[in-house]
């Protein structure tokens, strides 16, 4: 997991080329184009996953983990907290292999906080717990990349 600011995303550059590209592409004026829907940077291999929803209890939100692909994270409007645990510590309950979708159950072994400009990239060791209200429930606006490893 690797948690900073959309301002700071560039440090992070190198760990591989699919990255550095859906770096280049969030820090380059992608952000400013986005339509809701799935938005196409490179194919299957990156494209970001732009939504709304309100927030919920945490314990009506659940983890989510993924084999093929990183997310990145990044809140456009409204604030969240998202539940990290690591993946192997939780227990799968469904899986989706065409959508590369893996339902888990388990506790958080931490919460982020996100807010507009705030980055989070879950691995695919890192399960996600998102939608989790912070302060209240709220409309957040949100764009995920994905990143096929």
């Amino acid at each position: 997991m690797i948690y900073t600011k959309i301002d700071k995303l560039n440090r992070y550059k190198g760990l591989g080329s699919s990255l550095d590209r859906a770096i280049d592409y969030l820090t380059g004026g992608g952000i400013e184009i986005l339509m809701p829907g799935r938005n196409e940077v490179d194919g299957d291999r990156i494209f970001v996953n732009c939504f709304s929803y309100y927030t919920k209890p945490a314990s009506e939100a659940a983890f989510e983990a993924h084999d093929r692909y990183l997310d990145i994270h990044l809140v456009l409007s409204g604030r969240e907290r998202i539940g990290i645990a690591a993946r192997d510590r939780m227990k799968e309950t469904k899986r989706d292999e065409i959508n590369d979708g893996i339902t888990l159950e388990g506790e958080a072994e931490q919460f982020i906080r996100m807010e507009p400009g705030d980055v989070l990239i879950a691995f695919p060791e890192d399960a996600h717990q998102v939608k989790v209200e912070a302060d209240g429930s709220c409309e957040v606006k949100k764009a995920v990349v994905k990143v096929l490893l």
